[in-house]
């Protein structure tokens, strides 16, 4: 199945690189040098302005590049991602930990929106949100192009209510159980990781304590905010680092037999936008230490 092309937008840098290509040989260190030459060489990579890229093209920030992903040989998907409802306007489906939700360096079969493309027959099928690829459970996805706008809008405005469940590194006894976190989240360093930075707030999450039991403890988390990881900062901020992150508080190399992010994206609930019907879906996924 032929997808559509993967967007890559250029960001805003202090210190930015001289060439596009040299971003993309930064940005995808896994792919190789010799692979984007090959692409370059043919044509296969275009941008927002309509021009072809080459290897001298200088970064300009904010344009988008458009490349389709191409992995020659993947290894089969370890699980599946199951579809718990389906109607003629929307999807929703339970991911697997470990699996992207959009093609992303080697996983391009394995991610989830090619799987359920595949799986569906629904080529214009499109995620209306994200989840990292470390975690598991609820994505919407919508169906029909004339509806993807109205439940995007969900997530917008804040019309949808999520919920998480973590199991983290707690300390006994913690001095709170809940916890409403409002800072800022922005790009730390290496570039993959976020950071809580000064300035206007545009992070939000409740958490709330569960259980703590020898030095681990359970937590339902409620983002009231989409950023990126912040559920996974928003928990290292209040002392409780979630069990298997292998970014937050430090970048840790994942050992074999090693537990997988141990968070869940549990419930999606909102009022549907075009039908007026109440909609309330629960993940049928758990994580390791329930």
């Amino acid at each position: 199945m032929q997808t559509r092309p993967s967007r890559l937008y250029l960001p805003k840098f202090e210190a930015a690189p001289q060439t596009i290509f040299e971003y993309l040989l930064a940005r995808f260190p896994q792919v190789g040098e010799s692979v984007w030459r090959e692409r370059i060489a043919r044509g296969a990579i275009t941008m927002s302005d309509g021009n072809t890229l080459e290897e001298h093209s200088p970064y300009r920030y904010g344009i988008t590049v458009f490349y389709r992903r191409e992995v020659s040989s993947e290894p089969q998907a370890r699980e599946e991602p199951v579809i718990i409802y389906r109607d003629s306007k929307i999807l929703i489906a339970d991911k697997p930990h470990g699996m992207p939700v959009t093609p992303s360096g080697e996983y391009v079969e394995r991610s989830m929106l090619v799987r359920l493309q595949a799986t569906t027959g629904l080529p214009d099928l499109d995620p209306m949100h994200r989840l990292d690829r470390d975690t598991a459970g609820l994505l919407l996805f919508a169906i029909d192009r004339d509806a993807r706008r109205h439940y995007h809008m969900l997530f917008a405005e804040g019309r949808i209510e999520r919920e998480y469940l973590a199991v983290a590194h707690a300390p006994d006894p913690l001095h709170s159980a809940d916890w409403r976190i409002e800072n800022r989240i922005a790009q730390g360093e290496p570039w993959y990781r976020q950071q809580i930075v000064e300035g206007p707030i545009n992070a939000i999450t409740e958490i709330r304590l569960t259980c703590l039991r020898s030095g681990f403890g359970w937590f339902n988390l409620f983002p009231k905010t989409g950023k990126k990881h912040q559920l996974r900062v928003h928990m290292v901020s209040i002392g409780c680092p979630i069990v298997g992150d292998p970014f937050y508080p430090t970048i840790t190399a994942k050992r074999d037999g090693a537990p997988p992010l141990q968070l869940l994206a549990r419930r999606l609930a909102f009022i549907d936008p075009l039908t007026g019907a109440a909609r309330d879906f629960v993940s049928k996924r758990e994580l390791l230490f329930q």
